[in-house]
């Protein structure tokens, strides 16, 4: 959808050559996204087949924060922290602290341009007399930079155009038993790429959206040989909201609804010493949008040829008009490849993440998308370090294809606590 948007607008119009790149710029960052690793897709030979799913506000798929970055990008079951509002907000209910607030921040495509990043802030706070009870809220600011346009030959002066993506939530969770918690989760969604019918044109050409998201988490502690261990499963089924419509309305686009399922073990390797294992698989609920391959094969300008034009516009436009809630059902059954691509959608992460005393923490972690989906693929480490007060963690990205512009992706998170900040005044 953003794809035609573009190209739409760069048939229309003339523009600069610093203005291309800018566009350019955009449109790498589109596909780095959602997976649509054109220039990867060449070199594995899979031109043909390369087909990933395409939705809107697409920054909303991009992990926020270090310590998930570092492990693969997961976090449905691992232990509760102040981000866990992207990866699974029903962990609230298990936090340890009272209350905890973080501020994460991801320069983005860095070898490509230097102005895109991500800015996320979360956090939540305990309630209930048994602190089973949680409310949360995040808010993230993803800006593509500075676009500046020109038009030779025209009367309008140049235009500086900033365009970005930006979400707020607001999240409740509870404990329904011991060992077993759900959440939801209320989203706004705010998407302004800048671009309008005229580029000079002072239109207000944003779009918005409202979302929800909804999960579960189990978590337990067996006893194995001598040692107490903790298992903890999770999901969460994000972004299930309104289509967000670009172009004023006349191009509207699925929310990346997405499907997460994780589970994680952790166990002691001695006295302090702990070791985490974690899985989560990821999977688009989006229709896969028609591609005119799959419909039109006959030779240009016969009756057959004609016919199958007039599906594939059919098809295309039953895919338009199909709502969020038709596309969840649609997206496990649709894939034209079928069973066997359904299964290609599917994403998965592994990741580790070691313990001392819960004060110094070592992480690693790969991420697996199959080349005919978008072919993000890619190891992660990372490190952080903890006091009473607060916390820092960093993670950075090693992409197996040296071209990828994911490659040396650098995320930083400093996390409040509530408690010890609680501490450190009351000893005054």
């Amino acid at each position: 959808m953003f794809f035609s948007y573009i190209f739409s607008h760069m048939a229309n119009h003339t523009t600069t050559l610093l203005e291309m790149n800018h566009i350019l710029k955009a449109i790498f960052l589109s596909a780095i996204v959602c997976g649509s690793a054109s220039m990867a897709s060449a070199q594995n030979n899979i031109k043909d087949d390369f087909n990933p799913i395409q939705t809107g506000v697409n920054s909303l798929n991009i992990a926020p924060d270090a310590r998930g970055a570092s492990m693969g990008d997961l976090g449905a079951a691992t232990d509760p922290d102040a981000n866990s509002q992207y990866w699974n907000p029903s962990k609230y209910a298990f936090a340890y602290s009272q209350g905890s607030l973080a501020l994460s921040y991801t320069p983005w495509l860095r070898k490509l341009v230097n102005d895109i990043f991500l800015a996320n802030l979360a956090g939540y706070w305990k309630i209930g007399r048994n602190d089973n009870q949680a409310l949360s809220a995040s808010l993230r600011y993803f800006s593509l930079g500075e676009v500046t346009t020109n038009y030779p030959g025209s009367q309008q002066t140049a235009q500086t155009l900033n365009p970005y993506e930006m979400s707020f939530d607001i999240g409740y969770s509870r404990k329904l038993s011991e060992k077993f918690s759900m959440g939801v989760v209320f989203r706004y969604i705010y998407s302004d790429l800048g671009f309008s019918e005229s580029f000079a044109s002072d239109q207000n050409t944003g779009a918005s959206a409202f979302s929800a998201d909804i999960s579960g988490y189990y978590t337990t502690y067996p006893v194995i040989g001598r040692n107490e261990c903790q298992f903890s499963w999770g999901w969460n089924i994000s972004n299930i909201g309104s289509k967000i419509s670009y172009n004023n309305g006349e191009d509207p686009a699925f929310l990346p609804t997405n499907l997460k399922l994780g589970t994680s073990f952790m166990f002691p390797l001695a006295d302090y010493h702990n070791l985490a294992i974690s899985l989560d698989l990821n999977k688009l609920l989006v229709p896969t949008r028609p591609r005119e391959k799959d419909y039109v094969t006959a030779p240009e300008n016969t009756p057959e040829n004609i016919e199958q034009q007039k599906e594939y516009t059919a098809a295309l436009e039953k895919w338009e008009n199909t709502s969020s809630i038709s596309g969840i059902f649609k997206s496990f059954t649709d894939a034209p490849g079928g069973f066997s691509e359904e299964l290609k959608e599917i994403t998965w992460s592994l990741g580790a993440e070691y313990n001392y005393n819960q004060q110094f923490f070592l992480r690693a972690g790969y991420f697996y998308e199959n080349e005919m989906k978008g072919n993000r693929q890619y190891f992660s480490v990372g490190a952080g370090f903890a006091l009473n007060v607060l916390k820092l963690d960093a993670a950075y990205m090693l992409a197996t294809a040296q071209t990828s512009p994911l490659d040396q992706t650098l995320r930083f998170t400093l996390t409040f606590d509530m408690d010890g900040i609680r501490e450190l005044f009351g000893r005054r």
